[in-house]
């Protein structure tokens, strides 16, 4: 089988294509029946070969009905290949059909799919099991022979994973003899993708096909002209660079980490656009209209870049795009090759990109991350196991298909990888919920959703609960808004809830021109008093969170421990870690470099922890717990994806108890109790598990109304069964992504013993990026210009007026106004015009 039949050979040869080896593997495999997995660079035509058996098979026995389903993480990329699959199958003629079914097909196609499908479908996770949970189900997928799934890494280790490895178990029993495909980039963990893939959760029925080589990328990193920024994560100072990039590229891609910084970087590219240059902007809180309008434009070439969030990193193919420019250190190195593999998009021919880091740590971070790819080191956890609401609304969906006996659909999802250690104990408990919604909820006629027959099937209740379930299913779950309202008073404006879930009554922020106490929460709404004591925190933003990768964070810390690996960095940021050296000390590879310092009538503690903006939050939390404990007055802190800043009113002395493993028991259990993070978890598990409904026939629910009933339920089911299902779900969610407590485990561990602490007079320079980081935002006001002189005074102290440093003041206070909303960055790099861009323009929301 080594020459393609017809008239697939002449279409490759019209192309002056001879097939890849990998594209005649898959072909081979799907001959024999053998499901597979290909492991493939950007460009190396994966979408083709997984679509190539299934062309040809139509092409030799044409048939009417479903022969392929195809699912994607994004609707626009099933657009996008139903459109590049269209154009081949024209042309050699074949008679095989090719359509989309997302959230956006008009109900009509949708109902004569149903009827009528075509050979080839190409869908979403959610429209797969709204299709299995219909009861026409087993007729639809009968005669299916082939499952590809696209950008499997992106979806394995996800609760949108859990939903689609579910959905596959089930058709594993409505189509046994149907092969499968897996599609990916190249990654770190190949076993579970295989096990994810495949029938029986065992990866060795899944061949693995893995593609080495291709052409290296080019990658490079821009500094601005001028000075280097300490701190802020932005990257506007680097605007008028990466302008000028973009005239010289015929279509670039411009990657930023937050969709607030996508917004501003667009502002300040827009602003020095005088050539008139066709640039979008791209990220998920826009329109679905939006989004699509942006990708036709690239899609048809009229597009000269265009700035977007994670939305554009998987595969849609633009093969027009030739430079990809990173705004912002990249996280990890499988992300950052991704994004990368956007430019070219072809195997043999190398992509450009350039990396622009947005203050000293971040050119610490792309050079680790360079080195990386260098030596071909990928990085990326392994998946987790399966969240039991994505299983509670599975079970639902199944019923709705038609009645299961207990046994029948255990044996069934743990068949699933994410699900393969279920315990039968976990699943009976979620089969009570979602029967009657358990012990202390079965008292309650809408939670009552399925009943047992006398043989013990399982049917679902009525039709009521079908149209329900498919009018809440999904797994995503949009974080809401909490309106600030003064006890008594009006609501001063909105921050997002996940913000007010880390306060505790008596915590002080700053928003809408001034410092605010933390009082309660009351449905919607956070109410406040003014004024408050201690220095106030400033809300975050949940699209900050991007997690620093593990691996990429012990390359960070190799370097700056090392001075051999230095002459990977710039020589501002080498004159950097020099003075770190000789007025302090290098930050450990294996351990913990703590500073404390007096300043400003206060204490300061530095910790050097590189585990992350997510878990370095939960560990400050932790932290400043413990020093009240301790007696040591604290007063706030900060975090940053490299490190965690206390303040407090006495001297840290004894700095190794803050971080002894302990912490993570009491305290944590303590913290969480007390916080509100516990309520918001619940929230949207209990949303996901079909507890909470946000649609119902005719009107959406209020988030208002959901906050109320979700907190009720809470409550509720704390007191009188407080080992429900949903609670052990919400804890375990808590415990893992919403507080990374794995990772401070490892943090500490690693630490245990090998904690440095030194007692400075003054701040370390390494230490002055984190006093003026973003997590110390200001409003407009006296306390801008308190801040401005707080910068000027802390790069003099660290540095002892250098002279090297003297001009880089002009930068980081510039930052700090940026942060600040009361600026934006000016066109040109000189001086003197300078000035007339001060105080411009307000920045929506600052940084």
């Amino acid at each position: 089988m080594g020459t393609l039949p017809e008239p697939f050979a002449a279409w490759f040869a019209g192309r002056g294509w001879t097939p890849r080896p990998h594209q005649l593997a898959l072909w081979r495999a799907a001959a024999a029946g053998e499901s597979t997995l290909l492991i493939a660079p950007t460009g190396g035509g994966k979408t083709l070969a997984g679509f190539l058996p299934s062309l040809m098979e139509l092409a030799q026995a044409p048939r009417p009905g479903l022969h392929t389903l195809y699912v994607s993480p994004l609707k626009a990329l099933a657009v996008d290949i139903a459109r590049n699959l269209t154009a081949p199958v024209a042309e050699m003629g074949l008679p095989i059909s090719i359509e989309t079914r997302t959230g956006d097909t008009p109900q009509n196609r949708r109902a004569r799919q149903r009827e009528a499908p075509p050979n080839i479908l190409l869908t979403t996770p959610e429209s797969l099991l709204l299709l299995l949970a219909s009861p026409e189900a087993g007729t639809l997928f009968a005669g299916l022979g082939a499952v590809v799934v696209d950008e499997i890494h992106a979806l394995a280790g996800t609760k949108r994973g859990d939903q689609l490895a579910l959905g596959l178990a089930r058709l594993a029993r409505l189509a046994p003899g149907a092969r499968r495909v897996g599609l990916s980039a190249t990654v770190a963990h190949p076993e579970p993708l295989r096990a994810f893939l495949s029938p029986t959760g065992a990866p060795e029925a899944v061949r693995l096909v893995q593609v080495k080589g291709g052409a290296a990328p080019e990658l490079e990193v821009m500094l601005p002209e001028g000075h280097l920024p300490w701190g802020g994560h932005m990257g506007l100072a680097s605007a008028p660079e990466i302008y000028r990039r973009l005239r010289g590229a015929k279509v670039t891609i411009v990657f930023v980490n937050t969709r607030a910084q996508a917004e501003m970087i667009f502002q300040a590219l827009w602003r020095l656009n005088d050539d008139n240059l066709a640039i979008a902007l791209h990220h998920g809180s826009l329109t679905v209209e939006q989004r699509r309008k942006v990708e036709a434009a690239m899609a048809a070439g009229k597009l000269r870049a265009v700035v977007a969030t994670a939305s554009l990193d998987l595969g849609i193919d633009w093969g027009d795009v030739d430079q990809v420019i990173q705004v912002g250190a990249p996280k990890g190195v499988a992300r950052l090759l991704q994004r990368v593999g956007r430019a070219n998009h072809r195997m043999d021919e190398p992509s450009r990109a350039i990396l622009v880091p947005a203050n000293r740590f971040e050119v610490v971070e792309c050079a680790a991350a360079l080195e990386a790819v260098r030596h071909q080191e990928l990085d990326g956890d392994p998946p987790r196991p399966g969240g039991l609401d994505v299983l509670a609304q599975h079970v639902l969906a199944m019923a709705c298909a038609g009645p299961f006996h207990p046994d029948d659909l255990y044996a069934e999802v743990t068949r699933a990888a994410p699900y393969a250690a279920l315990t039968r104990h976990d699943f009976d408990d979620v089969l009570r919920f979602v029967e009657d919604g358990g012990y202390a909820l079965r008292v309650y006629e809408r939670f009552r959703k399925l009943f047992r027959d006398a043989e013990g099937m399982v049917h679902v209740r009525d039709q009521r609960v079908a149209r329900q379930l498919r009018m809440n299913l999904g797994t995503i779950v949009e974080s809401p808004l909490l309106k600030v309202r003064l006890r008594g008073g009006p609501v001063l404006g909105e921050v997002e809830e996940w913000f007010i879930s880390t306060l505790l009554p008596g915590d002080s922020f700053i928003f809408a021109g001034q410092t605010l106490r933390f009082e309660a929460l009351d449905a919607m709404s956070a109410i406040v008093s003014r004024g408050g004591e201690g220095d106030p925190r400033v809300p975050a933003y949940a699209g900050a969170r991007m997690p620093l990768s593990t691996w990429l964070a012990a390359r960070v810390r190799e370097i700056l421990h090392d001075p051999r690996k230095w002459r990977l960095l710039p020589e501002p940021v080498r004159e950097w870690l020099r003075l770190q050296r000789a007025r302090s000390a290098l930050p450990e590879k294996d351990g913990l470099l703590v500073e404390s310092f007096p300043r400003g009538g206060r204490w300061f503690l530095v910790a050097y922890c590189f585990e992350g903006r997510l878990a370095h939050q939960t560990l400050g939390m932790l932290v400043t717990k413990r020093m009240e404990r301790l007696g040591y007055g604290p007063l706030g802190y900060l975090a940053t994806d490299y490190v965690i800043a206390t303040w407090s009113a006495f001297e840290p002395t004894d700095v190794e108890p803050l971080f002894d493993e302990d912490i993570l028991g009491e305290d944590l259990e303590e913290w969480m109790a007390e916080s509100s993070m516990l309520r918001r978890s619940f929230r949207h598990i209990a949303t996901i598990a079909g507890l909470i409904e946000k649609n119902h026939p005719g009107h959406e629910q209020r988030p208002r109304q959901m906050t109320m009933n979700a907190d009720l339920i809470y409550d509720v089911l704390r007191k009188h069964e407080p080992d429900h299902i949903l609670l052990r779900a919400t804890r375990q969610e808590a415990a893992g992504g919403l507080t990374d407590v794995a990772r401070i485990g490892k943090l500490l561990a690693r630490a245990k013993g090998r904690i440095r602490h030194l007692r400075l007079d003054q701040v370390s320079p390494l230490a002055v990026p984190a006093l003026i980081e973003e997590g110390r935002e200001w409003v407009a006001g006296g306390a801008e210009d308190a801040l401005l002189a707080e910068a000027e005074a802390l790069v003099a102290e660290a540095t002892n007026g250098a002279e090297i440093f003297n001009e880089v003041l002009a930068d980081v206070t510039e930052g700090i106004r940026v942060r600040a909303g009361v600026v934006d960055k000016p066109r040109h790099r000189d001086r003197p015009r300078r000035s007339r861009f001060i105080r411009s323009m307000k920045t929506a929301g600052g940084a």
